[in-house]
């Protein structure tokens, strides 16, 4: 009997034991990877773009005042001349009524001494004071006049209303954007473009440019290039124009940019890899992670050569249908075991 329960008691620290080695096993880790294959270097380049709008006009009162109404809402849709928000108006018709007034005076005193400077029997002196004096209150009036017109803010441009900056209730400040009148009836698509590429962009380059929110892809049009690059990134900003009659390209949208017109002539095959998969070691030269058949990861050193976009070619190390680890590479160490 003794023996059983010893006989029991060691088969159990045995399994235990073993479970114990199995459950400290290091669990693969998770990657993403590519497999290698040739391609042609007709596709062009890619990048990502922002779609902006035409022209931004900032609408704003001339002088300062309650605004008693806002007319329109931001996305909205306006023409030119539109109307978009009213001041109170109560001091611009109270100086109105004054210069009207003020004008009245002067023309009833412009009457009577009409009769008195055709006698002959007023000087000159002051039937010319009389003159200045009506056409100052003319001066006037018109003034009072276009403060009150200026109380109704209209659109000077058709477009859709942008960012609301002031609302019903708030006071505006002379000059102060109220709102800004966005003309996207034709819009520019913006991309960042490294300085080594930048130089074969022609204004006539061709391009496509596909919206995902959309689900639809544009031609692009004429290019500006920016002159100035980007201190950190040393990328020069690319702005294709891009018609938009119906108004469904908005600005913030994110774009894909092809420059189709920086294809290569030759139907060259050559094998390419996401730019961020390739590593540098210390020494300098360059490796990608690899998947081997067992599922463990190895460095290949590699040879590359010039960049398309965001991927980069690769002239030497690997070859077709090896797989290349493009992401989790950070955890990885030689011959660790992978799952993808």
């Amino acid at each position: 009997m003794k023996r059983s329960v010893l006989g029991l008691l060691l088969v159990g620290l045995v399994c235990g034991c073993s479970e114990k080695k199995e459950s400290g096993a290091k669990a693969p880790t998770r990657v993403k990877t590519e497999t290698v294959a040739m391609s042609t270097g007709e596709s062009g380049q890619h990048y990502v773009g922002i779609v902006e709008e035409r022209e931004a006009t900032a609408v704003s009162f001339t002088g300062m005042g309650v605004v008693r109404r806002m007319l329109v809402s931001e996305g909205q849709s306006v023409s030119r001349g539109q109307l978009i928000a009213v001041m109170d108006d109560t001091q611009a018709r109270n100086l109105l009524s004054g210069a009207e007034a003020q004008m009245a005076q002067a023309n009833d005193a412009l009457q009577r001494y009409q009769m008195l400077h055709d006698n002959g029997s007023l000087p000159e002196a002051q039937w010319v004071e009389i003159q200045s004096k009506v056409a100052q209150a003319k001066s006037q009036l018109e003034v009072a006049k276009k403060n009150l017109a200026d109380c109704r803010l209209v659109a000077p441009v058709s477009g859709i209303i942008g960012h609301k900056q002031v609302g019903a209730g708030e006071t505006a400040m002379p000059s102060q954007a109220v709102v800004s009148v966005l003309d996207i009836s034709t819009v520019k698509v913006k991309v960042s473009v490294p300085e080594a590429e930048v130089s074969a962009i022609r204004p006539n380059t061709s391009s496509r440019i596909q919206v995902d929110a959309l689900g639809r892809s544009y031609e692009g049009g004429r290019i500006e290039k920016g002159v100035v690059a980007d201190a950190l990134t040393h990328t020069y900003d690319i702005f294709i124009h891009v018609p938009n009659s119906d108004r469904r390209l908005l600005p913030g949208m994110v774009a894909s940019v092809q420059f189709t017109g920086l294809a290569k002539q030759s139907a060259e095959h050559v094998m390419t890899l996401p730019v961020t998969a390739v590593q540098k070691k210390a020494d300098g030269s360059l490796f990608v992670w690899t998947v081997d058949k067992d599922s463990t990861a190895h460095r290949i050193l590699v040879g590359i050569g010039e960049t398309e976009g965001n991927r980069i070619v690769v002239t030497s190390g690997v070859t077709t249908g090896q797989r290349v680890i493009t992401e989790g590479y950070q955890k990885l160490s030689e011959g660790t075991r992978v799952v993808f």
